[in-house]
């Protein structure tokens, strides 16, 4: 390496202080490697800046190649000698634990996130007081925010404050915007809210890029200041182009919602995909969403998956359940219950009240590995919320007695349990009506059962309205009441039930107290057969055989017969033989009446 350089520069090399002015010209113009020659020839006589410049060199590999273990040996030996730069290097460099990326990026800011594993504190914090009580504002901030930001035992907000002060009094940004976040932290008064927003303003027009993300707070939550969308995103924006993750997500999110921008779905969900890359658990989470329910973009359950996962390792609890119920639909991955169970299990650890009741259902099912469920304490989650007076812990623990989860079955004590939360929970009323109905757990009871079915039907719930119009059909519990038995057949058809659909047509094809209509009871036939309900497809085919609503269609009939009798209803076989044969009038056209007697299901 000596060899290159030229006869001007080994003269420089024999006087140390000459060897670093002309290393300086050298850097200056770019002459990297023989600067660098230069700079370790008056390192190698202690003076100092030299020192730290043989640091810099290797820290951005300039003239070198980068080794940061190198840079921080050279900036100890300046930071030993008294230098305040090369002190605040070293802090820097122990406070992010000597990442890589601080050698791609030396311009990363203060307040980045610290996720390295190899921090240590304790010398960042001795490096950094070193050139703060030196005077150096740099050195102010960085102690600032290792007293505000570092572990526990280092923290202290007084003195945080104090130097914070100092520094943001010497012009530091990074000293200007630590001091207004702690001045915000504690302002009780308008005045004080505004003068913390005053530093943080001058923390941003000085570019410190985290600056600006705190602004697009301040403007979006009215924080001093009335709120202003366009403002507040105008400011994400900025930080978010200067790679601050949390920014790229509030940008992302105002993209896609068209909040202080033109909403744009695809640049959007850009940003949230870029934030949920470098672990923002709810970009992650979002562009999860944004797949899974194509709000914008095309549904990909594939993508969504792997969104969420990436959600879930960044630490966000609701991706967890949603991947496991992804699991157990099969919806973009393996349909696997006991991976479903994995991911439902860490939700439900985590808390999650949603995640634990799915994991309970799913492990009532007996489709997972007792292996792998057995020691989930569902029960002992769902019994400790009951205990504390929540209706939907005591609902999901009589749920858990009723079905032998997690503990012995014991109808009569879910019974006790789901009372308690039926006042409030729509699904323990229909479950307590159920029981008492069928004396599961206690005599059976069915006037308290059309009571506690009759408060979950007033809330639209399907199953109640089927089984209180049961009731209504056969008179069980009360009187016989066809009209209303009508009207929540026709509520749950709403809702989907293909067996109330079958119950309608049985209403209406005569038989009960509500006028005989047979083209009415075809119809709600015909929906329930489409949807796959054998005894449906069983009437329609009488009907059509038989011709009852207009003209016979023997072909159509055989179509739905042999539907129905694929599906195991044995009836039709004789339907079927009797349009294979002439004069097939003699057979009579049966279970008209049969709503409310017939599996609904």
């Amino acid at each position: 390496m000596k060899a290159s350089l030229g006869l001007r520069d080994r003269l420089a090399a024999r006087n140390p202080k000459k060897a670093l002015t002309r290393g300086r010209e050298l850097y200056a113009a770019g002459e990297f490697k023989r600067a660098f020659i230069l700079f370790v020839s008056a390192a190698e006589a202690d003076l100092a800046d030299a020192m730290s410049l043989v640091g810099e060199c290797y820290l951005h590999g300039s003239g070198v190649s980068a080794n940061v273990l190198e840079a921080a040996r050279w900036f100890s030996r300046a930071g030993k000698a008294g230098h305040v730069a090369s002190q605040c290097q070293l802090a820097s460099l122990h406070m992010y634990g000597l990442p890589g990326r601080l050698l791609n990026d030396p311009a990363a800011s203060l307040f980045a996130t610290l996720e390295t594993p190899e921090q240590d504190f304790v010398a960042a914090e001795h490096w950094a007081r070193l050139a703060a009580e030196a005077g150096s504002a740099e050195g102010q901030s960085l102690l600032g925010f290792i007293l505000t930001n570092g572990p526990a035992e280092l923290r202290r907000l007084d003195e945080a404050e104090s130097w914070y002060q100092k520094a943001a009094s010497g012009n530091s940004a990074s000293g200007q915007l630590g001091y207004g976040l702690i001045l915000l932290g504690r302002a009780e008064t308008a005045e004080a809210t505004v003068a913390a927003v005053d530093f943080i303003k001058q923390a941003a027009e000085a570019g410190i890029p985290k600056a600006h993300f705190y602004l697009g707070l301040v403007f979006e939550k009215a924080i001093g200041l009335h709120a202003d969308l366009v403002k507040s995103t105008g400011h994400y924006k900025i930080a978010a182009e200067a790679g601050v993750r949390n920014a790229q997500a509030k940008y992302g999110l105002a993209l896609l919602q068209g909040q202080g921008v033109k909403a744009n779905k695809v640049e959007g969900e850009t940003w949230l995909r870029q934030a949920g890359l470098a672990g923002d658990a709810e970009a992650a989470a979002l562009v999860g969403d944004l797949y899974a329910v194509g709000g914008g973009l095309p549904p990909n359950f594939a993508e969504a998956a792997m969104w969420y996962r990436k959600a879930v390792e960044a630490g966000h609890t609701t991706s967890a359940r949603v991947l496991g119920m992804l699991h157990v639909r099969g919806a973009g991955t393996a349909r696997d219950p006991d991976e479903a169970a994995k991911w439902l299990q860490r939700a439900a650890e985590a808390g999650d009240a949603i995640a634990q009741a799915d994991l309970a259902s799913l492990i009532a099912t007996g489709t997972t590995d007792n292996k792998l469920t057995r020691s989930v304490p569902v029960h002992e989650w769902f019994k400790a919320a009951a205990d504390s007076g929540d209706p939907i812990g005591a609902y999901n623990y009589g749920v858990c007695l009723a079905r032998g989860v997690g503990v012995a079955q014991d109808e009569a004590q879910a019974a006790v349990w789901l009372e308690r939360a039926a006042e409030h929970i729509v699904n323990a009323q229909y479950w307590l009506g159920m029981m008492k109905l069928e004396g599961r757990g206690m005599a059976a009871d069915p006037a308290a059962a059309r009571y506690w079915l009759a408060r979950a039907a007033e809330f639209g719930f399907t199953d109640a309205l089927v089984a209180l119009a049961d009731l209504h059909v056969n008179g069980a519990g009360g009187e016989r009441d066809h009209l209303a038995a009508r009207d929540l057949y026709e509520r749950a058809a709403a809702n989907g039930h293909v067996g109330a659909m079958f119950a309608l047509g049985a209403l209406h094809g005569g038989g009960h107290d509500i006028p005989t209509d047979r083209a009415t009871a075809f119809k709600w036939f015909q929906q329930a057969a489409e949807h796959g309900h054998p005894q449906a497809a069983l009437m329609l085919g009488r009907y059509l055989r038989r011709g009852l609503v207009g003209p016979a269609n023997p072909e159509a009939a055989t179509r739905w017969l042999q539907q129905a009798q694929a599906a195991g209803v044995e009836e039709a076989q004789l339907d079927l033989a009797a349009l294979a044969s002439a004069g097939s009038g003699e057979f009579a056209v049966a279970g008209e009446s049969q709503a409310g007697q017939t599996d609904h299901g």
